[in-house]
């Protein structure tokens, strides 16, 4: 089985490539940005046509599209998030209709949701910002493409390797820079608001379980730990695993994420993963950061 991936040197596309490499009779070809890309794709300027090319020469079984971009200006958005999508999506029906396709989206796609409750795939749609905005056309696409195609909407992942571009892998590096003693003072802004972290690696396996599952699927699947969590809890499992002895501190100038700022409560039902797929999470919160903290973060 040939399964080509893009985005495979990213965060999640380094855990996905890991995962399928190990898969009975697998193949797994990078396709990206990165020099090391056996087949260089870049999904935010490819025209069709060429793009088309790539993949008749790949000749995939299946397709895990890990690409996108989580900051930069609306327009860098659009064009790795919907864009590209839809250029893939359109250079798939041309060289190879028969793939499958696996979609990486967002659980930024839903938007703030309502304390307490369990949002499921077929729940409005009202991202908050550019990001989510990008992401749920970039499912749109997929979704109406008329492909084998699914998209695994996922929450917040973390665990080893996590990028500085999200809170786990900037609280990490912040830990590893800083004095970690009893005098020693974090500043952080608001940690009220309530997200669905789940672990990169069971991310992976749910990739894994897509690319495998006999047809036909859902367009559209949750991937999430199915449990809201307070982003102050994340904070202070990650301090005691690094050992810090400080304080910490919650201030009106420390910060807030660009994506999610707006979103006070994020939490994705996984039933149907598991009907489709035979998939739950197995790791839990103080694994994944336990994980996240020994890693060397150099993947």
């Amino acid at each position: 089985m040939r399964i080509l991936v893009l985005g495979f040197t990213g965060y999640l596309g380094a855990h996905v490539a890991e995962r399928l490499r190990v898969l009975p009779g697998a193949r797994v070809l990078g396709a990206g940005r990165s020099a090391g890309a056996a087949f260089p794709v870049d999904l935010a300027t490819a025209r069709p046509e060429e793009l088309a090319k790539t993949l008749a020469a790949a000749a995939p079984d299946a397709v895990v599209n890990c690409a996108g971009a989580t900051g930069g200006d609306a327009v860098t958005l659009a064009e790795v998030n919907a864009r590209g999508p839809a250029v893939l999506c359109e250079a798939l029906r041309e060289a190879a209709p028969g793939a499958r396709l696996v979609h990486l989206g967002s659980a930024a796609e839903y938007g703030p949701g309502a304390r307490g409750t369990l949002v499921t795939e077929s729940a409005a749609t009202s991202p908050a910002g550019p990001y989510g905005a990008t992401k749920l056309a970039g499912t749109a696409a997929v979704t109406a493409s008329g492909l084998d195609a699914v998209v695994l909407r996922v929450g917040n992942p973390v665990g080893p390797g996590a990028p500085a571009a999200g809170l786990p892998g900037r609280l990490t590096a912040l830990l590893r820079e800083t004095d970690r003693g009893p005098d020693a003072v974090l500043r952080l802004g608001d940690l009220s608001a309530h997200r669905d972290f789940v672990d990169v690696r069971d991310v992976a396996r749910a990739v894994e379980r897509a690319v495998t599952a006999p047809a036909p699927l859902p367009p559209v699947l949750n991937i999430g730990a199915g449990r809201a969590v307070p982003v102050r809890e994340l904070v202070r499992g990650l301090a005691a695993r690094a050992g810090f002895r400080g304080r910490i501190e919650e201030t009106a100038d420390g910060g807030r994420s660009v994506r999610s700022g707006e979103v006070s409560w994020q939490c994705s039902d996984i039933a149907a993963a598991e009907a489709a797929l035979g998939w739950r999470p197995v790791h839990t919160l103080d694994e994944a950061l336990a994980a996240l903290w020994e890693a060397d973060g150099t993947r």
